[in-house]
Order: C-alpha cells, then structure tokens, then sequence
C-alpha cells in the first residue's frame, strides 16, 4: 500500500512492524512478513542512516526503534497507521497482538 510512496515493500514492512511493535530485529521482521532477511537488513540500514530509525545492540542483535529527533516522526506515524487499518483483517491483529514474553508452564490458553 505505501510501496510508491517509500519505494519499496521492505521498508514498508519494516516500518510498519516497527510502528506495531515499537522495536525490532531484522531476523523478526522476516521471519513475521515470511520474506527473505537480506532485503529487510538493507532497507534498515538505510532507513537508519536517513535518521529515521535508531539502533542500539542488546547483544549480539541490533535493535531498531524510531528516531524521536526525526522531524517527521509525527507525521509519518500517522501515515503508518493510516496503512495499517487497511491492512487485511488478520495481518492486523497478528500485528497489534504484542506478546513476546513467554508464557508461563502449563498455562492454559
């Protein structure tokens, strides 16, 4: 949906995981989109040197966030999830169910 206007579906993909999750690795980003970590790894690398996103290293992984001192940040926000209430229904709700700790032992579902 906003491939023209970023220029490619990675980095639409990347953003928009981004803006459900508020963080994330290339390897998560793929393995969540099914596509391949290559393309995922440089539309982050350029959107990092563009200043709009942020990484940090918890580890061996590079995390990346939005950059709060980006000027648009506002702006493009509201553009993300504009996108995202387009989205199919059950993209959707995979993208805003943000669980990522485990669950307890022999909890029930």
């Amino acid at each position: 949906m906003l491939e023209p206007l970023l220029g490619s579906k990675s980095s639409e993909k990347v953003l928009v995981f981004i803006e459900a999750f508020g963080e994330g690795y290339a390897r998560e980003i793929s393995r969540f989109f099914g596509t391949a970590l290559t393309p995922i790894q440089k539309q982050l690398d350029k959107l990092e040197l563009g200043g709009i996103l942020v990484s940090s290293s918890k580890g061996r992984t590079r995390i990346y966030t939005f950059n709060p001192r980006y000027p648009f940040l506002k702006e493009l926000k509201v553009i993300l999830d504009k996108a995202l209430s387009f989205y199919p229904e059950n993209e959707r709700e995979r993208l805003l169910m943000n669980r990522r700790r485990p669950r307890r032992r022999g909890k029930p579902l």
